[in-house]
C-alpha cells in the first residue's frame, strides 16, 4: 500500500474498531435484533470508507487526504473541490497565518474533504437502496421496515450535510479573517462536534458537561498527534540507521520504534472510539429536535 508509519497505525486503529463493531453485530444478529439489516448496512458503509481512505478499494484516485499532518502535504494533496482550493489559496497567500496556523488550517481542509467523501459514499448507498425499493411491486410489512431504514439513512445524510455546511462556513470565515485568539477549540473534529452539539436538544447543564468532555477529548487528540510525530521521526531515523550497518544502534531504535508504533495504535483506537461515542450522543440529540 506504500503507507507511512503513521498511516499504517491509523489503518490498524480503524480496522480494530471495525472488527469490534462486527463482533457486536454478530451477537445482535444471533439474537434477531437486526431484522431490518440497518446495522449490517452501516458496517458495510464504514468498511467502504476505510477501504477508500487507505486506497484499498482498487481505485487509484479514491484515497482520502493523508491525516498525518507532520509532513508538508500542502502541495502534493488536492482538495477535489474548486471552492476549497480557492479558499486554501487565499488563506495561504494572505499573510494572516503563521506556519503553525497554516498547518492547522490544512488539517481542517483535509478533514472537510474527508467528510464530503463519507457523505458521497452514504448518498450512493441510499440511492441504490431507493432504486431497489422502487422496483418492489407488492407492498408488505417487510417493505414498511425498509422504508424506516431509508428514513434513518436520510436523517443520517441530513446530519452529515448539516456538518459539511457548517464546516464550510467556518473554513470560509477563518480563511478570510484568520484564527480567533479566543476560539474555544482548535482540533477540527472537536470544532465539528461542538457546533453540532449547540444545535442539539441539550439543556444548558448537559451542554456545559459536553463542553468539558470535549476539552478532555481534544487533549487526547493532541497526545495522539504527539505520538504520531514521534513515530514518524523514529521511522525516518530507523531507515537512516539501517544503511549504516550498526546492529546495536539499529536494535535499540527498532525497540523504540515498536514502542511508539504500539502507543500510537492504542491512542488512535481510543480517539476514534471516543469520537464514535460523542457523535452518537449528538446524533440522538439532533434526532430529538426533529420529533
Amino acid at each position: 500500500l506504500h503507507l507511512s508509519a503513521v498511516k499504517l497505525a491509523e489503518l490498524h486503529s480503524d480496522l480494530k474498531i471495525q472488527e469490534k463493531d462486527e463482533l457486536s453485530w454478530k451477537k445482535l444478529k444471533a439474537e434477531g435484533l437486526d431484522e431490518d439489516g440497518e446495522k449490517e448496512a452501516k458496517l458495510r458503509r464504514n468498511l467502504n470508507v476505510i477501504m477508500a481512505k487507505y486506497g484499498m478499494n482498487g481505485k487509484k484516485d479514491s484515497q482520502l487526504a493523508d491525516t498525518n499532518y507532520i509532513k508538508d502535504g500542502t502541495e502534493s494533496d488536492t482538495l477535489d473541490d474548486p471552492r476549497l482550493e480557492k479558499l486554501w489559496s487565499k488563506a495561504k497567500t494572505s499573510g494572516k497565518f503563521s506556519d503553525e496556523e497554516l498547518d492547522k488550517l490544512w488539517r481542517e481542509f483535509k478533514h472537510h474533504k474527508e467528510k464530503i467523501h463519507e457523505y458521497n459514499i452514504l448518498l450512493e448507498t441510499v440511492s441504490r437502496t431507493e432504486d431497489i425499493h422502487k422496483n418492489v411491486i407488492n407492498p408488505s410489512e417487510e417493505n414498511l421496515v425498509k422504508e424506516e431504514v431509508l428514513h434513518n439513512k436520510h436523517r443520517e445524510l441530513k446530519d452529515k450535510l448539516r456538518s459539511i455546511n457548517q464546516g464550510f462556513e467556518r473554513l470560509r470565515k477563518v480563511s478570510h479573517q484568520g484564527y480567533d485568539a479566543t476560539s474555544e477549540f482548535e482540533e477540527p473534529r472537536v470544532i465539528d462536534l461542538w457546533d453540532m452539539a449547540k444545535s442539539a436538544n441539550f439543556t444548558e447543564k448537559e451542554l456545559e458537561s459536553f463542553r468539558e468532555e470535549l476539552k478532555h477529548f481534544e487533549a487526547k487528540i493532541e497526545k495522539h498527534h504527539h505520538y504520531q510525530k514521534q513515530l514518524e521521526i523514529s521511522h525516518e531515523k530507523l531507515k537512516h540507521i539501517e544503511g549504516t550497518g550498526d546492529k546495536e544502534h539499529l536494535n535499540r531504535n527498532r525497540e523504540k520504534y515498536a514502542m511508539l508504533e504500539e502507543k500510537t495504535k492504542e491512542l488512535g483506537y481510543k480517539v476514534k472510539k471516543h469520537l464514535q461515542d460523542l457523535s452518537s450522543r449528538i446524533s440522538q440529540g439532533l434526532q430529538h429536535n426533529e420529533l
